[in-house]
């Protein structure tokens, strides 16, 4: 039970897939909420009929899915959580574990590429998720605290949180404000692919093809701007299909008594345009499709 039909998520379902297979495990039922917590309850409430061993999730909303969840742990259903753990929920009682990019890991990369990238110096831009969301308040932290701590000439004059649901568009128009406000910007972080679109988008209106931008995770359309060198410098990226995985194989530990450690991280992935063809074979375990290729330039 996922929340968007995403390549990230897209990957991990498929890991998650390639594993219970191999194990043994029947997949009856899978769900996408499209980021709304109504549906996912729904969805939820749903497979219960279905008496599941297993439910692998990710909850969009740590608190008004947090009863549905419960509900299932109370039934009996072993849990593993992406990314995020519904609000008053007990690892190892309620729930076997969550299983995360190490996303503070994450941002810290693309701190170094973005400072990389700008020679040490310069003004830049962040576009952060607003919402209370674990992990993506980890890639922002991480981002940040790199950037204050190691690199005083790099300034971070303005930052824009973004909601969404359309964070492309959100993302957009937080970079406009912020590249007609600083005239010199030099670069934009954004907390993951799909804003970066949005910067990307904003960069090319404003005729800003020297923007520099650093992002996280391995999308598609960040891939060909990294393919191509063009405004994307680089990403820290996570590794889905892996995640995927691993939380198949705690589930199945799970079913015959095996303990979980709470919580599992898994390293990121620096990406640049050096590595991007490579980093797509190791994140999606395929080839990178054919206009990501044909789009490198040596």
């Amino acid at each position: 039970m996922h929340y968007g039909g995403n390549d990230w998520a897209t990957a991990q379902v498929n890991g998650l897939k390639s594993e219970f297979e191999k194990l043994g495990i029947k997949v009856i039922a899978t769900t996408d909420a499209n980021f709304k917590p109504d549906k996912q309850v729904s969805d939820i409430e749903t497979v219960m009929t279905q008496d599941p061993d297993i439910i692998v999730s990710i909850p969009t909303d740590p608190v008004a899915t947090a009863s549905a969840y419960k509900k299932a742990a109370d039934a009996g259903t072993k849990l593993v959580f992406m990314d995020n753990i519904p609000q008053g929920l007990t690892a190892g009682k309620d729930y076997v574990s969550v299983v995360s990019a190490d996303n503070y890991g994450n941002g810290v990369v693309s701190a170094h590429q973005m400072a990389k990238a700008l020679g040490g110096k310069g003004k830049i831009g962040v576009v952060f998720h607003q919402a209370d969301f674990f992990v993506t308040k980890q890639r922002y932290d991480g981002f940040k605290e790199t950037i204050t701590k190691e690199y005083p000439e790099i300034q971070i004059v303005e930052e824009k949180g973004i909601a969404g649901p359309d964070f492309a568009g959100d993302a957009q128009a937080a970079a406009n404000a912020m590249l007609s406000k600083y005239p010199d910007l030099s670069g934009i972080w954004a907390v993951w692919d799909v804003p970066a679109e949005g910067v990307m988008a904003a960069a090319r209106a404003a005729g800003r093809q020297d923007l520099k931008i650093a992002t996280e995770d391995l999308g598609k359309n960040v891939a060909i701007a990294l393919a191509k060198g063009e405004l994307v410098v680089g990403l820290g990226a996570q590794v889905p299909f892996d995640q995927g995985v691993t939380e198949a194989r705690l589930a199945a530990g799970a079913l015959i008594g095996k303990k979980a450690p709470a919580y599992v991280a898994l390293s990121a992935l620096p990406v640049d345009h050096s590595n991007v063809l490579e980093a797509w074979k190791q994140v999606y375990h395929e080839d990178a499709p054919k206009d990501i290729q044909d789009s490198y330039k040596q």
